[in-house]
């Protein structure tokens, strides 16, 4: 048999073929989705079950010019596929390759970037405005999963959209799935959703029944539908939110897919539509349809096996180090509680739930509630855990500030993934809390150098109850130390002298430790003998030993995996306030630099950021050798 999809690269060539063709095109889709990422590795069935509504809405639609926009976008890889990328297709979330999500600087058919969920429908709409307001009559669409539709900004913007009543298309892809099970009230509702045979033979009663009387009772028809609709599914939400509801239907049968696409595109409804669909997530690839979370994300794999190819390290991940300490400490204090945002096995909080499923909260993709509710428990005596990887915590800053800070309420914030993360790229990198954290009065920054800190932040934030607290840690495993008791606590605000040289030293903060060791034993080797300090808290500072250091030393240079504005701004900023730079102090931060850095691996993305070992070695040379310093009683550089 030919395959039909070696022909097409590009949404015109599909346009070329009959619609029978399109299962055939679907099914070697699905196969050549599955080849490339058993090669590659990331987001797998996401995508596999949405191959069909790929196929039919590239179909029918007349995209780019019609644009579509995937919530997420973890799911886009079929999409890129047909859409002009199959020849970069393998160099997937790989360096100076394709991005495991949608990209706008990567393809015309990439209309909005996205990797945080729930955005899609505020894009379209803002789209559908634009378009409005240009007289164009392209079409947009917005394919939304339902583990997205647990955030309240989809429901902002439906219902704006609503009451706009501007015409766009939402794609519900319902597979009863997010990441892991969807949890609270709505996705219920949506898995009550008549999926099919009720539904269906009603409504074709329905029809028969007014199809039967005269014509001149067809213009009731509209609010007999209308009627059903209300009275028989789950549509009423929408309705309520101003869509014309439509659904549910079978996500798999491509044919059904394109003819009710061709309908919605060809109606003249003026409004937003909803497209209810059901889908499986992995399908088509038995090793994901039977498996728990349907191989969301996956490493490198055997296509025949589906057995995954995992790095070996005998040292545990910073993760499973939490989730095991949390673990201890909550066998003991009943206050403790776990909570996460849609992400329990990334954050390890599957972990604790199945020692604690009473004290577990998954709270969906809603990282402002799940801020707020731990600052209602904290409210009562209790001590929650909000487990929430750096890069979606930004999504919950005024909560934060506002429900949080500002009442000084002990909830601690277990920061995953801080620092840069590598495949998926700028989107997930932690890259921002350190600074966004370190600004606001009655916090607690920590950050582990290796899992032994941490297991001793984890113990410290447990007896912190007078104010929140936030420890960050990377992706990956730890570096194999062995790990202290949950009974090792930090003083606050205090760091500790790994090494003590003269002339210059680095203040670290994070796991950036080991690099400084590496460089400084470089150095040695040219007769540069420099001291290292663990900083351990951005915030409080510990001043007394920062003092120190500053006092005996001629340089200083601070390091750490977050942007401008962090733990460097704050060093510079107290000893600038002691008037330590007039005495000729050289001062240098090292931080993340001004730019999104695109995917690659975590060793080549800290090679370009400038925070290798090696760059740490240059620039204490450089230090050392430059004659620049802060001149005395002046606000300018003298040499």
């Amino acid at each position: 048999m030919t395959r039909l999809i070696k022909q097409i690269n590009f949404p015109s060539d599909l346009r070329k073929f009959n619609k029978n063709q399109l299962k055939q095109i679907s099914d070697e889709l699905r196969d050549e989705l599955i080849d490339v990422v058993s090669e590659t590795g990331g987001h797998l069935g996401a995508g596999l079950g949405v191959v069909e509504l790929t196929v039919a809405l590239h179909y029918v639609f007349d995209t780019p010019r019609d644009k579509l926009v995937w919530d997420v976008s973890h799911q886009c890889y079929p999409h890129k596929i047909i859409t002009g990328r199959r020849d970069k297709i393998k160099t997937l979330r790989k360096g100076g390759g394709l991005s495991g999500f949608t990209k706008r600087s990567e393809s015309e058919y990439d209309p909005f970037g996205a990797a945080h969920s729930s955005t899609s429908i505020s894009a379209t709409l803002g789209m559908a405005v634009a378009k409005n307001l240009s007289n164009n009559n392209n079409n947009v669409i917005a394919v939304i999963g339902d583990g997205a539709m647990s955030a309240g900004m989809a429901y902002e913007a439906m219902n704006n959209a609503g009451a706009l009543k501007s015409k766009l298309i939402v794609v519900l892809n319902d597979n009863d799935m997010s990441i892991a099970k969807p949890v609270g009230a709505m996705s219920k509702y949506l898995a009550k959703l008549l999926s099919g045979k009720l539904y269906f033979s009603f409504r074709e009663t329905v029809k028969m029944v007014i199809s039967a009387f005269s014509k001149r009772f067809s213009q009731k028809a509209g609010k007999a539908e209308d009627l059903l609709r209300g009275l028989v599914t789950g549509g009423t939400l929408f309705s309520e939110l101003g869509f014309y509801y439509i659904g549910p239907v079978d996500g798999h049968d491509v044919d059904n897919l394109v003819q009710i696409f061709e309908n919605v595109k060809n109606s003249t409804h003026q409004g937003p539509i909803l497209i209810h669909t059901r889908t499986q997530k992995g399908k088509g690839y038995k090793p994901a349809e039977d498996s728990g979370d349907k191989y969301h994300g996956v490493s490198k794999f055997n296509i025949a096996t589906g057995e995954q190819t995992k790095s070996q390290s005998n040292a545990p991940s910073y993760t499973k180090v939490f989730a095991d300490t949390l673990i201890k400490h909550a066998e003991q204090d009943t206050k403790i509680i776990g909570i996460t945002g849609a992400m329990p096995s990334g954050t390890g909080i599957n972990l604790f739930e199945k020692k604690f499923p009473d004290r577990t909260f998954d709270v969906g993709i809603a990282e402002q509630h799940a801020v707020t509710f731990a600052a209602g428990l904290a409210t009562e005596g209790y001590k929650p855990y909000a487990a929430i990887y750096s890069t979606f915590l930004q999504r919950a800053y005024d909560q934060v500030v506002h429900d949080v800070a500002i009442q000084s309420l002990p909830v601690r914030f277990a920061i995953d993934r801080a620092g840069l993360v590598g495949a998926d790229g700028p989107t997930h990198a932690g890259s921002f809390d350190i600074t966004y954290l370190s600004t606001l009065p009655n916090f607690v920054v920590m950050a582990a150098s290796d899992e032994s800190e941490l297991v001793k932040m984890i113990n410290t934030s447990v007896h912190i109850n007078d104010r929140p607290s936030a420890f960050r840690y990377p992706r990956g495993n730890g570096v194999g130390v062995e790990l202290p008791s949950i009974k090792d606590v930090l003083e606050i605000g205090k760091g500790r002298v790994i090494k003590e040289g003269k002339k210059v030293a680095i203040i670290n903060f994070g796991t950036r430790l080991e690099q400084c060791i590496k460089a400084s034993e470089i150095l040695y080797k040219k007769g540069i003998d420099i001291s290292i300090i663990d900083a351990r808290f951005a915030k409080p500072l510990d001043e007394k030993l920062i003092m120190e250091t500053a006092n005996n030393h001629d340089a200083l240079i601070s390091i750490e995996e977050g942007s401008i504005g962090g733990f460097g701004s704050h060093v510079m900023q107290f000893l600038s306030d002691r008037g330590v730079f007039d005495r000729g102090l050289k001062f240098r931060s090292m931080f993340l630099p001004d730019l999104f850095i695109d995917q690659d691996t975590p060793e080549k993305m800290y090679e370009k950021a400038g925070l290798d070992f090696l760059s740490i070695a240059n620039k204490v040379e450089e230090t050392l050798n430059s004659n620049i310093i802060f001149a005395k009683n002046k606000n300018k550089f003298s040499n």
